[in-house]
Parts: structure tokens; sequence; C-alpha cells
């Protein structure tokens, strides 16, 4: 890389493939060129391919353009810019700078800016570029690709021509007047700042008025550097004024030539050279960017401070470079790099903000080594008595590795390892070891530079795991405490652990208790005491148990403390002050108390608390109130555990004054014979307090000593209890909490005249169980004469009703109820009112016989239980008890007849028995007490039900394989439903019990779906009104065997004039039974059938046919039945007959075949077929009838 590889030649890089670009770039002779267009960093060169898509290429970048005719473009810059041709061994290169004069103009080319604004370039100094890298990358072209090649460049992003550094006519080409001027201000800026050099170096550089943008990398290239925004200095002088627009302008394009030329500097720097490389360390060194003008140091140039960055890159020269060193040294050692692996290096400087552009790449490959630290092994699997270990190869840092030595301690723990497997294998197995036993690993890899050691390892086999470590408290709650704890050591990840949490409290003395048992790592123990320690271990298990883990003591968090005690008043309430104390809560959550906090609201309901004290006192004295009013406290407490709810409000008012006098009070209204009513208005004064209540004295003549009538907080009252025509005195007092005040002064007040007085409680008098007299006396008439009196009478004490009104002392009561409390009172009437009704008085008459029996009914058949009840003997009869009238009904006395009455118990029904079939009965009751006998009953008629009918006789008149008909009793099949007569058919089931088959009036029933063979049981039952009678005898009736099913009408084929076949289809044996067939003719006008054949196959040849004749076969199954009593044959049904007319056999030609016909017999339609057709008519015709009416009348 210290030389540059020479330029590609044209002829290498262009193709006759190639097609022609859309805007074709030439050189001056017209032949065909390359023309290199220069990409400068943060710029884009833009073209379109043959295919319409847009290919971007961005900077630091040089585009090869091919020429294959002599035509030149037109050049499309942007404004501010023109386009300078560099020439170098042929090859054009293009470059975009800023507008000049005095640039001179070459060749042409189109170039395509990026969209967003681009950093333009600028104008380097010729004597401070050194040659440009020549090496040029490989095209990649084909038939029809338009894509251009491009060169990236190291360097920056100027053009350097070929030109000779000491050579005064190169410099003379490439400087004008004002660039020689802009490194004349470049020197002279230099040697000003020699002086202040050594505060530069110890001070942040000043920030420059435009920052050039951060360098990124891309595949190892620098781009979007914008050095023309570099400002070294101001855009104001010193003296504070503005100057002009064009010298501010001026002095701005000055200042950033400054810069470019400043960054030129910066950028001609050589790149490093690597020594002492190693495989993880190499030092670099370079020397600082040299500055040469006309060939020579410019002794007048005073090194400025620089800083280095080194940027390396290990994916290729092209690749992503990372920044490794920041610094002023100008060497320095790489630390942590990758043995045999291949570097680029690159160095850039920098000062006073201000980058320049890398240089080159320096190359350097370091050496190889032993291989990485290999990872230890890890478990595959694991037994009792096995463990099969896997590792994966760790880089061989450029040395093929040659073994894997797997060594382990057997076991022992001692910290001596021995080799127990050594090869290029990548897993091994380690077998007879022993349970739960414990085996250390290292790993270790070897290749020709030496052998790295991985770090030890622990595994154990499967049996009782580890010790585990200690749980670990993560969060602690009041009541509950959630730990977490993790694996054994040496335990894979993937094994099934289990693991038991024991729990010890402190004071309980029971030791420790499980309170876990599963899989997880962690778990909350809760329903724990507040402020408790408590002790845990961990035990692990998988197979056995593993040593309990060590034992730690945690703690839960105390509780917030409970609601204080309400405050109360200690002393005595002053008019402004008064001290409250309190007792701490019960409960103070397991933390002691900081301090209490005691909140005051003003008024009795006022919700408004203002913190009045705080502190660890349970006592304070409030001060400052005013007198009279109501005050709300309150107080909380404060503890670790936090803050308790507020306690109990307590309700304090200060004392007041008693309120002043009242006004007399007054009457309301009239005054009444025993009340007045009074009322009166509140105080002037209160005293300071609201008037809680009053109070009302009265005087009578009668007594000297006044009485309180009336305290409350009504404004008005009712006095009660007074005599008629008397004069009261009355007076009045307030009070509120402090008490009461003075009286007022009196009011006499008279009553008006009243109503009689109470009556004294009447005298009653039971005469007979249905008659009564009550007598009274004479009541108070309170100054009026008494004019009559009311009687009021009834049987509920709350509903009695006035059954006398007059004058009287007395009144007899009639028609009363035997053995029943009656309820009377009395009222006083005079000219004022009506006095109270005197005390209510209870009598109660004497008893007598019992009242008449009502609901006399007969018992229906189904309600009946009486297992010997009988319709047509029996009747059953129920009644409703009767009132006793004071007796106990001992009996009831039944009359049905002309016998005697029968008695009975304490009962409401009753069967009576040894009665007379079907013959009608009087019946009437009454009950009987110690008194005697009750009047009868309403009378009831009942008559008594025929004697059930015997069971008829069962018979068999139709039967077959499957169906058994059977008849019984005298009548018609078809037997109407309403006939008095029911039967009951039953037939025994499988388990031997009876089952129903029938319940109706008809006298025959078609029982189907049996059995061929089989017997069955079959009984029966006749009812009627009177009951159901006895079940007959048991009939067994036996189905029959089935005969075979009738056969289709065999086929006759003709095998010549006096022989044919005659075929049928063939059965399966019945159940076991053969099967034989019976083939039978009719030949000519014979009118019998001959049997031709019997046997059991399905064809027959006759032999003995005659010419001209007719023959008619049919044939018929016959069942052979293997019986124990006998052979049996069962001839099943003939099948259609088959008519076949012999004739003499036609020449082959003719195809007539001989007529067989068939005729099929008739069948005559069953009962049940012709009761389906006759419906299925009447139903056509009720339809049609419908439709009809439908149709024609309705409409």
């Amino acid at each position: 890389m210290a030389e540059h590889p020479p330029l590609l030649d044209t002829t290498q890089i262009l193709s006759s493939d190639i097609s022609l670009l859309s805007a074709p770039i030439v050189s001056a002779d017209g032949t065909q060129q390359v023309i290199l267009v220069q990409v400068n960093p943060g710029e884009a060169f833009t073209i379109r391919r043959e295919d319409g898509q847009f290919q971007c290429i961005t900077g630091p970048a040089q585009v090869p353009m091919m020429s294959p005719n002599g035509s030149v473009p037109p050049i499309y810059v942007p404004p501010g810019y023109a386009p300078q041709v560099i020439e170098d061994n042929g090859v054009r290169r293009v470059v975009v700078v800023p507008q000049a004069p005095e640039f001179h103009p070459g060749g042409h080319t189109v170039i395509h800016r990026s969209p967003h604004p681009p950093l333009p370039g600028f104008i380097p100094v010729p004597t401070m570029m050194p040659p440009p890298p020549r090496h040029m990358y490989s095209p990649v072209t084909g038939a029809g690709d338009m894509a251009t090649q491009y060169m990236p460049q190291y360097q920056s992003s100027q053009v350097y021509g070929d030109v000779d550094g000491h050579s005064t006519h190169g410099r003379s080409n490439f400087r004008d007047e004002r660039s020689s001027k802009t490194y004349e201000r470049l020197q002279k800026k230099l040697k000003d700042r020699q002086g202040t050099q050594k505060d530069k170096m110890n001070s942040p550089p000043s920030s420059p008025q435009k920052c050039p943008s951060p360098i990124n990398e891309h595949n190892g290239l620098v781009k979007g550097q914008n050095a023309s925004g570099v400002n070294t200095g101001s855009a104001k002088n010193k003296s504070g004024k503005v100057k002009g627009g064009a010298q501010v302008d001026t002095e701005i394009e000055e200042k950033d030539e400054e810069t470019k030329a400043f960054e030129a500097l910066l950028s001609n720097i050589i790149k490093p050279v690597a020594s002492d490389i190693q495989a993880r360390t190499v030092v670099l060194t370079w020397s600082p960017p040299s500055s040469f003008i006309n060939g020579e140091a410019d002794e007048a140039t005073v090194p400025e401070p620089y800083s280095y960055e080194i940027l390396v890159s290990s994916t290729g020269k092209d690749g992503k470079y990372k920044s490794l060193y920041v610094g002023e040294e100008t060497s320095v050692t790489l630390n942590d790099l990758k043995p045999a692996t291949d570097y680029h290096a690159k160095v850039q400087a920098e000062s006073n903000s201000i980058k320049g552009t890398p240089s080159e790449a320096e190359s350097f490959t370091t050496l190889s080594c032993e291989p990485d630290v290999p990872n230890p092994p890890r478990i595959a699997n694991r037994t009792k008595n096995s463990l099969t270990l896997q590792w994966k190869a760790p880089s061989d840092n450029g040395s093929k590795i040659q073994s894997f030595i797997l060594e382990w301690d057997e076991g022992k723990g001692n910290g001596e390892f021995c080799q127990c497997y050594m090869g290029l294998q990548k897993q091994f197995k380690i077998t007879k070891l022993s349970p739960a036993m414990g085996c250390k690993f290292r790993l270790s890899a070897k290749n020709d530079y030496g052998t790295s050691v991985s770090e030890e390892v622990l595994y154990y086999t499967s049996g009782c795991p580890s010790m585990p470590a200690s749980p670990v408290l993560a969060k602690a709650g009041v009541t509950w405490l959630s730990l977490q704890w993790s694996k054994p050591s040496g335990t894979p990840s993937d094994e099934g652990i289990s693991y038991i949490l024991e729990m010890e409290e402190e004071t309980s003395g029971y030791g420790f208790k499980p309170k876990y048992d599963g899989e997880d790592l962690a778990y909350t123990v809760k329903n724990l005491r507040r402020s408790t320690k408590y002790k845990f271990k961990v035990i692990a298990y998988t197979e056995g148990k593993s040593n309990p883990s060590e034992v730690v003591e945690f703690t839960t968090c105390p509780d917030k403390p409970g609601v204080p005690v309400k405050p109360s008043v200690k002393g005595k309430i002053h008019s402004h002050s008064f001290k409250i104390t309190w007792d701490p809560p019960k409960d103070n959550g397991g933390a002691p108390i900081n301090k209490y906090v005691v909140e005051m609201a003003e008024g009795s309901n006022g919700n408004k608390w203002d913190m009045i004290y705080s502190g660890a006192t349970r006592e304070h004295l409030c001060d400052r109130l005013n007198p009279g009013c109501y005050y709300r406290l309150r107080v909380y407490c404060i503890s670790d555990g936090g803050q308790s709810a507020v306690s109990e409000s307590l309700l304090v008012q200060t004392p007041a004054v008693p309120p002043g006098p009242c006004l007399p009070p007054r009457l309301q209204g009239r005054p009444k014979a025993k009340e007045i009513q009074l009322r009166w208005g509140p105080p002037l004064a209160d005293g300071g307090s609201p008037i809680s209540y009053y109070g009302v004295e009265m005087s009578s003549p009668e007594k000297d000593e006044p009485r309180e009538v009336y305290q409350g907080s009504e404004l008005e009252c009712t006095v009660s209890g007074l005599l008629p025509g008397k004069m009261y005195s009355f007076r009045l007092r307030a009070a509120n909490k402090m008490g009461f005040g003075p009286f007022s002064e009196k009011c006499d007040i008279t009553t008006a005249p009243g109503p009689p007085d109470q009556c004294k409680p009447p005298q009653v008098t039971c005469r007979s169980a249905t008659c009564a007299q009550v007598n009274w006396e004479i009541p108070l008439s309170n100054g009026t004469d008494v004019t009559e009196y009311r009687l009021e009478w009834g049987g509920v004490e709350g509903s009695m009703q006035i059954c006398y009104c007059g004058p009287g002392l007395s009144y007899e009561l009639k028609g009363l109820s035997p053995a029943t409390t009656y309820y009377c009172r009395v009222q006083a009437l005079s000219v004022v009112g009506a006095g109270p009704f005197s005390e209510v008085v209870a009598c109660v008459t004497p008893p007598s016989v019992p009242a008449i029996v009502t609901c006399l009914q007969e018992i229906s058949d189904d309600d009946i239980e009486n297992l010997h009840y009988s319709p047509s003997t029996s009747l059953a009869i129920s009644w409703e008890k009767p009132c006793d009238h004071g007796s106990e009904i001992l009996a009831y006395s039944i009359d049905f007849g002309d016998k005697q009455p029968l008695t009975v118990g304490k009962i409401t029904s009753y069967v009576i028995h040894n009665l007379q079939p079907d013959t009608t009965y009087r019946i009437r009751i009454q009950a009987l007490n110690s008194l005697g006998a009750g009047p009868f009953s309403h009378m009831i008629k009942l008559k008594t039900k025929p004697l059930p009918p015997d069971p008829p006789r069962l018979e068999c008149v139709a039967f077959n394989h499957q169906n058994l008909k059977l008849k019984w009793g005298e009548g018609t099949p078809k037997t109407l439903s309403t006939d008095s007569i029911q039967y009951h058919l039953q037939m025994e089931d499988k388990n031997g019990r009876f089952v129903s088959l029938y319940r109706g009036p008809c006298h025959t029933y078609k029982v189907q779906r049996l059995t061929e063979s089989t017997s069955y049981k079959f009984c029966i039952q006749a009812c009627n009104e009177a009951g159901e009678g006895p079940f007959s005898q048991e009939y067994i009736f036996t189905t029959p065997k089935s005969v075979p099913a009738a056969l289709k009408a065999p086929k006759i084929e003709k095998l010549n004039d006096h022989i044919c076949e005659i075929t049928w289809e063939c059965l399966q044996p019945m159940k076991g039974d053969p099967v034989i067939y019976s083939l039978q003719v009719m030949m000519g006008k014979d009118s019998d059938f001959k049997q031709i054949y019997k046997g059991p196959d399905s064809s027959f040849r006759y032999s003995s046919l005659q010419l001209n004749c007719e023959y008619r076969f049919r044939v018929c199954a016959i069942r052979q039945c293997q019986d124990p009593m006998g052979h049996q044959d069962l001839v099943g049904p003939y099948s259609t007959t088959v008519l076949f007319i012999s004739q003499r056999t036609e020449p082959p030609a003719s195809t007539n075949r001989d007529t067989v016909e068939s005729t099929r017999t008739r069948r005559t339609l069953s009962d049940e077929q012709c009761a389906a057709v006759i419906l299925v008519l009447f139903a056509f015709f009720s339809i049609l009838i419908a439709f009809i009416i439908q149709y024609f009348v309705i409409k």
C-alpha cells in the first residue's frame, strides 16, 4: 500500500458489449476515452440507466464516464459554481468548484446534484496536496447495464493533479492571486496564535461561528464534512461597529478560504506505520501533517497543537471503521485485537475543531496464538451414575484446534484434576458415578500455539441436590413476606428441582414448619403477624432431599396504629378555654407512637378542620375560644407503620349564662273541660346559648304546692287531666345548657264544664247458655245530668257493637252462643258530651250440647286407602267437626236406616261395611258430648255398587308365527267403548312379570311382534263400576313356526323341442331348518297341478314336452322342521304361474322366441287394508266437499 497501483488502461474498462450512455462524454480527440467525474463529500452524482431507474453515487468518489464518440454534451452546474477539468495521463477529471474568473474551463460533463443542498468543495492549495491515489476498482458491467464504475477515494474531496510539488511552473498553474493572498493571511494568523498557544492548550477552543458536519463512516469512506461552513472569526469587529454589507461578505468569503486552506493542511498527513505486531497488540506511529511552501518548509510556520484520531477496520479496506484512539500523541499501542485478523488503520488530524481528511489505510495482520478460552462444558444428560457433557469449540485464533482435553477432580473436591477425555469430539459421557455426587470439570482447547483452559464448573448426578443458598427477602408487608431463592450450584437450568420452604416463628415454640412445596423460586408467605421475626430455610429435592440452607431471619413490617380513644375534657370548661386529654390507641400497629395530631372544627356540624397541636404528649389546652360556642375535636397518631384513622370527634361547648325571663304564657283557643292549650314565645335574652327547653308550672286551688306540667323545646303545650269549671294559675321559664332562668308572671285560666266521668265496669250475669244480663252504676256528672247510657257488646274485644242506648241501668241479651267469651263496656252521655267508656268486661257463657254436624259427604273410591273397602258392600263418608259448645265431643252417632245407629269415636271419616250390593241408604250423623247429643245433620243418599264381574274365558281364535288373536267373553269383536264392562289383558314378560297389553271394552285383541315357536302366558280381568274383578287363570298359547316366503315366478329356458329348464330363486335355511322346493306343472287343459320335482335344487329339466301344447309351472318352498316330536314339513305359498307354449324350433334366421306368459293370482284384501282404503276415500270426499262449501257457499 506504500505505492499506488497504476491506472487501468481504458481498453480494459471499456468493452464493445457495453451500451452507449445517454449523455456520452468524450475527450478532445473524439476517440473512446474515460472522463473521471469527481464527487465531493456530502454530494451525490445521479445517473439514469436504460431500465429507467436512477442510481445515486455519494462522494467522495471518482466516477469513470465512457466516451464512445466525439460529441461533447453541455455542462449543467448549480448557480455560483463552475466545472474545472484536470487532465492526468489522458484521463480527464471534472470537479465542480466555486465560480472564480481565474479558473480555466476544461472539458464538459453533466453532473447531477443531490436533492438536498450539497456541501460545496473548496479550492486546495496546490503545493499542499500530495499525489492522489491512482487505484481504480474493477468495473462490473454487462450487456445493457448502464451503471457507471466509480473509485472510492480515501483522500479529501478535492481533485489532485499529477503535478510535481517542487516545480514552480506547476504552482503557477494552480495558484492565482487570491489563493496566494489567502495563504499569506493564514501564515500571519498562525504567527499571531503563537503567543496564546499555551493558553489554548489548557483551555477549550473557542467555538467557531459554523461548525463542520460530523464525520460519518460508510464503508470506510468519510462523508458529510462541510468545510465551507467553518469560521474561525466573528462577524463583528473589535470596536463593535457593524461593517458594510459588501465588506462583511468579502471578509466571510476570505475566512472561508482560510478555513479551506487550514483543512487542506490537516489533510496532508501520511498513513500510520504498524510495528511490533503481536497476536492482540500493535504499535502505530505517524507524523504530524507536513507544510511545504515552494518545496521548502516555512520556517515562520509554528506547528499548531494537533489531536489525532485512529480509525481501525477489521472488515476490509472498504469496511466500517471504528475509532480506537483520540489524543495528541503520535504513537499508540492498540490492545484487545483479534488474533490472525487483517486490520486497516487510518489517522485523522484535528485542530481548533477543524478536522482533516483521514489518511490512507495502513494494512497489517495480527499473529496467530492459542485458542480462545472455551466456555465450560454443559450438562446434556444426567442420571444417578453418569454425566453427559457437551461443549462448543472456541475460536482457533488462526491455528486449527488439535484436540479438546476434559479434566475432572473425580468427585474428591481437593482441587486436583485428572484427564478423562482427549480428542476432537464435543461430547463425552462419564459413567460409574455415585448418586448425588458432585464433580468439578474444566475444558482445555489445544492448537500449535498453546492451550487455553476454561473455568471450573460443578455438576451433580441425579439424587439429592446440593444445599441451596439461603432465601432472600424480595419485599415485606404487614402480614406477608415475599421470598426468593436460587437453584443449587452445579444444577443445570433445565433440571426440574422442587423446593420446600420452612418457617419458624420465634415465639411459637413449634420449630420449623413447611410453608411451600413446589418448583417456583419465589413464594409469598401470608397470614403472618405484624412486626414479628420469622426464620426461614430452603430445602431442595428431586429424588432425595438436600441439606437445608442456612437459616435467615426476616421481620414483617409494622401496621398503621389503631384509632386513638375519643378525647375527653380534663378539668372545668371555661368560657374561653378548656383542656382535653386522650388515651393512646389499643393497638399501636407493632411500632411506638411518634406523635399525636389534634384537629378542631368550629360549630356543631363544622367540617373545616384545623390542626391545633402536634406532639408526643397526650393533653392540650385549647384557649382563645368564644363563650357559648360549639367546638369539635378529634385526634390521630403517627408511627413508623403509618398514620392512623381519626378518632371519634368530641363536641365541647363553652359555658354560657342562663337565659332571661319569659313573658307569661297565653291561652290558645277556648278552654276545654279537662285540658287547656298554652302558647308562648322565646325569652328576649338566650344567655349566649340556644334555648334547649321550657318549663311550665301549674297551681291548682285544691293544692297549694305548684307542679310542673310541661318540660320541652316546643313553644306550646296542652295541659290535660284538669277538672271542669276550675281556675288554674300558670307560669313559664326557659333553660339552656347553663340552667333555668327565672319564672315569668302568673296567668290565671278557668276550665269549661265537661262530660260525665268514666263509668265503673259493668256486672254481667249469665242466666243460661244463650242469655245474659248486664248492670252498671251512675258515674260523676261533672255539673250536668246524665241523659243516657250506651252499652257495647261483642265477641271480639276490638270490634264491639252498640246493643243498647237509653237511660236504664241494666239490659238483657239473648241468642248467645254457648261456651263463648263476650266483651262489653258502658258509656254515659250528657248535654256537654259523652264520657269515656268504662273498662272492658269479659264473660263466658256456660257450655251445652254440640252443634249440628256439617259437610257430610261421600268419599270417592280413589281417595280411600282402606284395604278392606269394597264399593259393593261398603260406603265411605266424611264430615267436619262441629263446634263442641264448651264440652269436648266424645263420639258421633251415624244413622243409616232401620238398623240401630252406629256410634264411632272422635273421627271425621268412617267406612260402613257389611252392606247390601246395589242398595240405596239414607245417612245422617250427630255429635255427642258429656252434656248430650247434638242435632242431626242433613240427610244424604248413597248407593252401593253391584259386585264386580268374573273373568271371562280366554281363547286363541287365530294365530301365525308372529301374531296371536285372542278372544274372550260373549259379544261382537268391535264393542263400543261405552260398555259398562271393561277388560284388562296381561302377558308375562321375560322376567316373569305380567305386563298390561290391553284395557278396554272390546272382546278381541291381536298380539303382534311375537317370536315363532314360542309359548306365551296370558291372563284377563273384568272391571265395571263395582271395581276390578279377579284375574283369570293363566292361559298358555304357542306360536307356530313360520312357513317359507313366496318365491318369484320361475324362469323357463327351452333347450330343444322336448326339453326345457326351469330355474327359481334359492332361499337360505330358516333358523337351522333346511329348505327344499316343490315344482308342479299343469299340462294342456288339465285342472290339477302335478308335482314333477321335490328337492333342494333351484333348477329342473323337464324332458316330456309335447309340441304345440300349453304348460303352466309353479314352485313353492318347503321348510323341513326337525322337531323332537317328529319330522314336519311347512309348505310355503306357491309362486305365480308361468305359461309356457311348446312350439317347433324355427330356422336360425328367425328371431322369434317362445312366448312366456305369467298369470298372477288375485289376492283378496285383508280387513286392515279394506279399512285403510275406505279411510282414504272418506278423507278425499271430505276435503272435496269442504272445498266446494268454501268456494261456492262462503265466498
